[in-house]
This record gives C-alpha cells, structure tokens and sequence, in this order.
C-alpha cells in the first residue's frame, strides 16, 4: 500500500477498538457543505468553509472527484453520515435537491438549510420540513450577512438540534 492515510484508516479498522474515538472525533466536528458549485456560488460555499474552519470544525465541500466505486448520491450520502450537521445552500441548487431526497428520510443529523434572500426555495423543498432535523430556513443578504450570522444563525441551532438528537439516541442506544 502506497498510501499512509488509507494504511493508517486501515490499521484502526482492523484494530477496532479505537474506531470508536475516530468516528467520535469525525463526527463531533464534521460539517457537510452542499451546494451549486457555480462559479458566483463557490465563493459563497469557500467562504462557509473557511469560516468553520476557524471555528475548529472539519468542513466538507464535495468538490473533488468521486471515488471510483460510489456515484455522487453514494459519496454524498456516505459524506452526510460523519457529519455532525449539514449546510445546505439551496440557492440555484442543481443536485441539491436530489441529495437531500438520498439524505433527509433516511439520516437524522440536522441541516441548517441557507438562501440567499433575493431568491426562491425551490419549490418541493418544503417536503421536507416534517423532519424534525430540518431546521428552517436562513436567509441572508450578502456574503457578509451570511458571514456574521454564521454563528448565531446556523451554526449554533445546528448544534442544539445535534445535542437533541444525541440525547434522544442514548436514551435508547445502550452501551456496553
């Protein structure tokens, strides 16, 4: 194996007793960022991004090429189940809507959709809303709206809707 990274993931699979630490460590800071990848869009999902960055988070932002053995929905999908929340811009979406269709009915980590607000929600969005880990909607103004109400506006009812949902699983998921 060529790959120190893939040796190393592999190693821990293999000696699972520390899996568990990973995948707690991935996923209390793992942030999905899903959006239109347009070039007036990427700058608005870049700065998101960088943004969590200095806010400790582990952003995700699909923007590389998919492995070989998974289509985009499966990537996608496999990308939502470490993350501790998810941002969705549903701005323009393009494949969006056909990514929280494989997500929301079947994963319950929040996502904090964001619009900008000169645009509309697309129009079956609104389906998904009885799910309770669908939080409303933000709208922003601008980049620097969005920026300065990332905090307040998106991520911290992303995490109280992550504490309710991990409280809600160990009440019902027993430890050994």
């Amino acid at each position: 194996m060529d790959n120190l990274e893939v040796a190393q993931f592999i190693y821990l699979l293999l000696n699972n007793e520390k899996i568990r630490d990973v995948i707690d460590a991935i996923t209390t800071k793992a942030v999905l960022i899903l959006g239109r990848f347009s070039a007036e869009r990427k700058g608005i999902l870049d700065a998101i991004r960088n943004e969590l960055r200095k806010r400790n988070y582990l952003p995700i932002l699909f923007d590389f090429a998919r492995p070989t053995s998974r289509d985009l929905t499966e990537t996608i999908c496999t990308l939502a189940h470490l993350a501790r929340f998810i941002i969705a811009d549903i701005t323009d979406p393009q494949s969006v809507p056909q990514e929280l269709q494989a997500i929301v009915p079947t994963l319950a980590v929040p996502i904090q959709p964001i619009l900008e607000s000169s645009k509309q929600q697309y129009s079956m969005f609104a389906d998904f809303m009885k799910y309770h880990w669908v939080l409303p909607t933000y709208r922003y103004k601008n980049l620097k709206d969005l920026l300065l109400s990332l905090g307040d506006k998106i991520i911290a009812p992303a995490e109280a809707k992550s504490q309710e949902l991990l409280q809600k699983k160990a009440g019902y998921v027993r430890l050994e």
